[in-house]
């Protein structure tokens, strides 16, 4: 349960639609300029994130990404599964198939509780909820100052 960076864009580009003002739609370069990520992966990554329904999608001069008022209910976890699969839940630590209490790998015991930490974690808080840690200046999503952030 390590997270890709994949992964990792996709959550920081939602949260950064989430922390704007909504409605608003943004090129998936200046998301990627405004984040300090690769404009041509994350544009592959907003692809998938719209065809999931997360983001809406428009062409044309006012176009770009923009987040789905529904979306800002979804959780960290929901992302993750998206992004990772159904292993990112299932699968074990060391890539071992069947890994469980019955057919443990080596640090299934001691992983398994950090596991489900981290799940539980991840299902608290909404897009939307996180979005304001960001907004108030509480928490940062990007080596870039806050005000970057929220132009």
């Amino acid at each position: 349960m390590i997270f890709s960076r994949t992964s990792q864009y996709a959550v920081q580009a939602l949260l950064y639609l989430a922390a704007q003002p909504r409605g608003k739609f943004f090129l998936s370069r200046q998301i990627a300029a405004h984040l300090g990520v690769p404009s041509s992966y994350l544009a592959k990554i907003m692809q998938v994130l719209s065809a999931a329904n997360l983001v809406r999608s428009r062409r044309g001069r006012q176009g770009g990404f923009c987040l789905h008022e529904e979306s800002r209910q979804t959780t960290m976890r929901e992302i993750f599964l998206l992004m990772e699969g159904p292993g990112f839940v299932d699968g074990c630590v060391m890539g071992v198939g069947a890994c469980d209490g019955d057919a443990p790998c080596p640090v299934h015991r001691d992983w398994a509780p950090i596991k489900q930490s981290i799940l539980r974690i991840l299902s608290e808080g909404s897009l939307n909820q996180l979005a304001k840690s960001v907004r108030s200046g509480k928490c940062r999503l990007a080596d870039l100052p806050l005000a970057h952030l929220l132009d």
